[in-house]
């Protein structure tokens, strides 16, 4: 199998899901059967996976596509529930007292609400929570699922408390001690750094997505399509972004990754809110959608924009606090199990199960955490820890919001049976595409596996053999290939920072620099994720688009992979060469 060869087996996943959900716009739960069939077929044929490999690393999609199903069923029954009690009327109402510019809701929801959960909770869950209450306030389906994607971007380079750092750089980096020392760092140390690095190429680039996620909403769902209503929220958007990315970047910088992303949307946040109510950068005139009954059949999916499932007289009586409540009590859950150590620790215990082992399947460990280990006589394994994850706290705050609204059983009820409908497409898709990426992950793992490395390795690394001194501009980009493929952050930088290491170590450049840049690449590449995608439209009810998606966030992933390239080569090449 010779070098170009082995690259387009490698790409041959990839180039079917283009093709098929970007360009014939098939459905994902269509397209992604095909796509896998493909990978086991070159998984076998030309990664010499056994049979028993290629089942076991589907077996661990299908665990991951169900963690992720979890996450989705609980963001539709709390959506349903606040639906049903009409506390979405009256959050509508709160941000009519601020304003009832759709824009300006962009900038508050899609933007800081979501990158504050992305802080809190990573795991896909800003999509799954602010799409849907987007939705709820009246936005196309379409449009909720844009914008909180491309809003929550920047976040994602530290995901839940830092994971995609503390995890994903530093595995990538076990085995580099050595190579570390001679530049004083420590594995930890060097994650932490390369991270701050990461936090400055978003902070400069990233300030401008609020404007982008208005951007891409007005000229795309505007009666006209025209970018001339972005513009007059340009002040507001560059001011949320700036109110943002100072504390973000200062944060990862002098105190670590664990916070930036809670601490920017906070200060950025509050910052911003206090401007609005002060009566500052607030639009001249009031932007809106195109009446609903011009809206395209695509825009919309099976559930109604603008919570006309409420119940009632319900919302105008009910307080602000306590409309919010469940959202206050969502984020309080999440930052609390993953900031505490007592409580994260508790909640990802493997030490309290029921353990069952046999030779042919494997052991499977049942308790707080859900364990498969050996599946099928093979060394894979996969665990959940299903109650740190966020649909525990999802569904959990759904039941308290029985009592906050006094619902009646038949809404309760309702409100779940709904939820239910709407997961099992969703869940096809998904497990075809999870399965299919961990194929392509784990294509080294089996004895007698080629020399090169998985698919995906090959794949980065036919890309880097071919620039040379040019690499340092495509390095997001090889960030942004891991995180669509994987849809995880922390997966892309498992995968890619240590290969992104070597590749400065043979090129002689900055190694923090360009292991830095494969954080800000991954998080551009999230908007493009295509189990991520697939999960935020089965929120909104609008399954079957992911393609349409797909080719929207084409074009903010553009702006912002040439961008941190750009920045990258300057800071590589003239800003800091010296640096280690």
């Amino acid at each position: 199998m010779t070098d170009p060869v082995g690259f387009v087996l490698a790409a041959s996943p990839l180039l079917v899901v283009a093709f098929l959900l970007v360009g014939l716009l098939w459905p994902a739960a269509r397209a992604m059967p095909v796509a896998w069939l493909v990978a086991v077929v070159v998984g076998f044929g030309a990664w010499g996976m056994p049979p028993e490999w290629l089942l076991a690393a589907s077996i661990v999609g299908v665990i991951n596509a169900l963690e992720i199903v979890y996450i989705v069923f609980g963001a539709l029954v709390l959506l349903y529930t606040l639906m049903r009690s009409g506390a979405v009327d009256r959050i509508n109402e709160g941000f009519a007292s601020i304003s009832e510019d759709r824009r300006v809701q962009i900038v508050l929801l899609a933007f800081f609400l979501a990158t504050f959960i992305e802080g809190a909770a990573g795991f896909g869950t800003p999509a799954a929570v602010v799409a849907p209450l987007l939705l709820a306030l009246g936005f196309p389906a379409l449009a909720a699922v844009i914008a909180a994607l491309v809003g929550h971007a920047i976040a994602t380079t530290f995901g839940a408390v830092g994971t995609p750092v503390i995890v994903g750089v530093e595995t990538s980096l076990s085995g580099l001690e050595g190579t570390l020392s001679d530049g004083g760092f420590t594995i930890s140390s060097f994650a932490v750094t390369a991270s701050g690095w990461s936090a400055l190429f978003n902070a400069i680039v990233g300030v401008a997505m609020p404007l982008f996620a208005v951007g891409m909403i007005v000229y795309f769902f505007g009666e006209e399509r025209s970018i001339e209503p972005a513009l007059g929220v340009a002040p507001l958007c560059l001011f949320a972004g700036v109110a943002f990315a100072v504390p973000y970047w200062a944060t990862a910088w002098f105190i670590g990754p664990e916070l930036p992303s809670l601490v920017g949307a906070m200060a950025g946040g509050a910052a911003t809110v206090a401007v609005l109510r002060a009566g500052y950068l607030l639009p001249d005139d009031e932007w809106e959608f195109p009446p609903r009954e011009e809206w395209p059949v695509h825009w919309v999916g099976t559930i109604e924009p603008g919570g006309d499932q409420t119940v009632p007289g319900e919302g105008p009586e009910m307080s602000l606090l306590r409309a919010w409540g469940p959202y206050l009590i969502l984020v309080g859950m999440l930052v609390v199990t993953r900031v505490v150590d007592p409580f994260e620790v508790a909640l990802q215990n493997t030490g309290l199960a029921l353990t069952g082992s046999s030779e042919l399947l494997g052991t499977v460990s049942v308790g707080v955490v859900v364990e498969w280990s050996s599946i099928l006589g093979t060394t894979l394994g996969e665990s959940v820890p299903w109650l740190y994850v966020p649909g525990s706290w999802l569904l959990l705050t759904a039941l308290v919001s029985i009592p906050l609204y006094r619902m009646s059983a038949t809404d309760v009820a309702g409100a779940w049976s709904e939820a239910a409908g709407k997961l099992p497409q969703p869940l096809i898709a998904l497990v075809f595409v999870i399965a299919m990426v961990q194929i392509m992950l784990l294509s080294d793992q089996h004895a007698g596996a080629p020399e090169a490395g998985s698919m995906i390795v090959v794949l980065a690394g036919g890309t880097a053999s071919s620039l040379g001194p040019v690499y340092p501009f495509v390095a997001p980009a090889v960030g942004a290939l891991g995180a669509f493929i994987t849809g995880s952050i922390t997966v892309s930088n498992i995968t890619f920072s240590g290969f992104q290491f070597e590749v400065a170590s043979g090129i002689e450049a900055p190694r923090q620099l360009i292991v830095g840049t494969q954080g800000t690449g991954a998080a551009i590449g999230n908007v493009i994720a295509i189990h991520n995608a697939i999960a935020a439209l089965a929120t909104v009810g609008l399954v079957g688009q992911e393609g349409r998606v797909i080719r929207l966030n084409l074009i903010p992933l553009a702006y912002y992979t040439i961008a941190a390239g750009v920045l990258t080569a300057l800071f590589v090449y003239v800003l800091f060469p010296t640096v280690f």
